[in-house]
């Protein structure tokens, strides 16, 4: 820290107690308090350098004690009042950032101009502050934090603002000009090759480059109002929006113990109490923190990583923040949801109600705002895209992560038995249809929550069965679905169906490759191939491959036509017995979409293939009965 000595004669005060004495060898004539210290001192030294003690000294009667006078609003208090003491006294004393604000104030509140003195106080200081502190990083962040002590005094004489004013134009230029902070952060002098020199001798190693975070440490010493302003003085310098945040971050992360720990379950019983653990900032000064850095931090993506935003946003909901600041952060966490990790998603349920384990509700209005701001900019409708598109549009790989991300969410949250069937719908069903390009994460999650809610009627079911489409199940998760005894019939019915339509589908592409692995087999054994030999001989081994996976399918092809059909004669008889129409009804029963597929096969063992067209037979409770029956016996 730089320093400049005052004065030359040797230190003649002396200390007892709670009272200062000067040791000249006269005796004082002059008593000031300040708080509750004394001072007992001359009058010339003081009334020939100061306005105010001549003021003072001439208005004071001397009693039986002498002259006494009270100095209760000087700046920096008895400690400062001590230093400006000894300048009178013309006793040594060092000039440093760590005490120069408060000497600067109290010279001028004492007026110790030129006129009662060349080089007096207040030039002294000025030219210390001016020449010295405030062109040095470091002095300048002292003196900074002095200000708080001594802030109308400061504020009146602009000491504040020129150290903020400093700082800023420091941090936005870039350090590896000057000696600072570089020469302060690593410390070893540098040679004119830019090498370091121990003991004057350059020992070829180069010096450290600082990075554009070399400041964050320094900044977070100060008190939220001045770092308020320095941020706010260096967006006006022009520093990058994201060195801004990053401060932010750094800042907010020191003070709030809570972005610095994981919440648990049994903590959210007892959270307010135990929010200020290990930190001597309260829940409100905390609260307040919390609030001013949502609103000096922009409202802009990617800025800050979306796992401090959720930190911030527990934190929030823990410190029962205001609901604008909850709104907000809220918003920013939408912006950027496809940046987010299901870790982040599973936040626990602060409010007393307890009502459910995660907060579903917050999640709710999260992908609210993501999907706003999807619309927003430019995101396409189900309407305008086909499944080519779907599968490799890079402008939906966001809203498909997002997707993904709500059905790990869903899976997560659905064991939770307070969970209601229409938030957990609610949820279910904000993402597009378009979003997902299988339905297989939801499946998933359905089938928890039916786990979880045994409960639940037949038409809350078949409602909840109904947020996924059957077409999108993989043929794995029809398999699965297919022998599903939580799900509702009619959705067993629809996934047998489309897992048909899926395996008769793969058999023809499967034939269709096997027709031109065989043409150019053929080739292979005629020898009119040469050089793709190779080639051609590893095509035949995939082929033989080919041939085995189809022949498994047939198996599970021939084993679903069997199945259905038992299931079409049985619906026939009922049909017949109750005069209701035949298998052609059944569409109307089970509510089957479909579309117009056909699959031609070149096998004989799936040679008649039958475009099924599925309508529905009336609502009977024998017919109901029959089918249920016919399902446990086939599946």
């Amino acid at each position: 820290m730089a320093c400049m000595k005052l004065g030359s004669k040797t230190d003649a005060f002396q200390r007892k107690g709670q009272a200062w004495f000067c040791t000249t060898g006269l005796p004082s004539d002059i008593v000031v308090e300040v708080g509750e210290m004394t001072f007992h001192l001359h009058k010339f030294p003081l009334l020939s350098r100061s306005g105010v003690m001549e003021k003072r000294i001439a208005e004071a009667s001397e009693g039986e004690d002498g002259c006494v006078i009270e100095l209760t609003d000087i700046p920096g208090g008895a400690k400062t009042f001590e230093l400006v003491a000894k300048f009178c006294y013309g006793v040594k004393l060092e000039l440093t950032a760590a005490n120069v604000v408060y000497l600067r104030c109290a010279a001028e509140h004492l007026d110790m101009t030129e006129e009662y003195g060349e080089g007096n106080l207040i030039s002294q200081t000025e030219f210390f502050l001016n020449q010295v502190v405030l062109r040095n990083w470091k002095d300048s962040l002292k003196a900074l934090e002095t200000c708080d002590d001594v802030l109308p005094y400061a504020e009146e004489l602009k000491i504040t603002k020129r150290c903020i004013d400093s700082l800023a134009v420091k941090a936005c230029t870039d350090p590896n000009l000057f000696g600072w902070p570089v020469m302060e952060h690593v410390g070893p002098l540098q040679s004119p090759g830019g090498s370091i020199l121990w003991n004057g001798i350059s020992t070829g190693a180069r010096p450290k480059h600082s990075s554009s975070d070399w400041w964050y440490e320094d900044a977070s010493t100060l008190s939220l109002p001045l770092y308020k302003r320095l941020i706010s003085a260096m967006e006006t310098q022009g520093v990058e929006q994201e060195i801004v945040a990053g401060s932010l971050s750094y800042y907010a992360k020191k003070f709030l113990p809570g972005l610095n720990r994981r919440h648990t379950f049994s903590e959210s019983s007892n959270h307010l109490a135990s929010v200020g653990l290990g930190s001597s900032v309260s829940e409100e000064d905390q609260k307040l923190l919390l609030e001013e850095i949502d609103n000096l931090l922009l409202m802009q993506k990617g800025l800050v990583p979306t796992k401090f935003l959720f930190g911030l946003l527990k934190t929030a909901l823990i410190l029962r923040a205001s609901p604008s600041c909850i709104s907000n952060l809220e918003k920013r966490i939408g912006m950027q949801l496809d940046q987010a990790t299901l870790e982040d998603l599973l936040m626990p349920n602060f409010s007393y109600s307890m009502e459910t384990l995660y907060n579903v509700d917050c999640i709710q209005r999260i992908l609210e705002h993501f999907l706003a701001m999807d619309q927003g900019t430019g995101g396409e409708s189900p309407c305008s895209i086909d499944d080519e598109q779907l599968m490799g549009s890079p402008s939906l790989t966001p809203i498909t992560m997002v997707a993904k991300l709500i059905d790990g969410y869903l899976a997560e949250v659905a064991p939770d038995v307070n969970l209601k069937l229409p938030k957990f719908q609610t949820l279910a069903a904000s993402v597009p249809e378009y979003a997902r390009p299988l339905d297989d994460g939801l499946y998933r999650a359905i089938d928890i929550y039916l786990k979880s809610h045994p409960w639940l009627g037949e038409s809350d079911r078949e409602q909840l069965c109904r947020l996924m489409d059957c077409q999108k199940l993989s043929l794995e998760a029809c398999t699965h679905a297919a022998q599903n005894e939580r799900l509702p019939l009619r959705i067993i019915v629809q996934v047998l169906f489309f897992e048909q339509l899926q395996l008769r589908t793969s058999i023809a592409g499967c034939f269709l490759v096997s027709e031109n692995l065989d043409g150019g087999s053929r080739q292979l054994r005629s020898g009119t191939v040469g050089p793709n030999e190779g080639g051609w001989a590893t095509a035949v081994r995939e082929n033989q491959v080919l041939k085995v996976g189809m022949d498994s399918m047939r198996v599970r092809v021939s084993e679903l036509e069997k199945e259905c059909s038992n299931m079409r004669q049985e619906i026939e008889k009922l049909g017949r017995s109750k005069g209701s129409s035949t298998w052609g009804n059944v569409s109307k029963k089970f509510g089957f979409k479909l579309k117009s597929q056909m699959c031609s096969a070149q096998e004989g063992s799936v040679s008649n293939q039958n475009k099924i067209n599925c309508k529905a037979i009336k609502d009977d409770d024998k017919a109901k009965d029959n089918i249920k029956s016919t399902r446990k016996t086939y599946l």
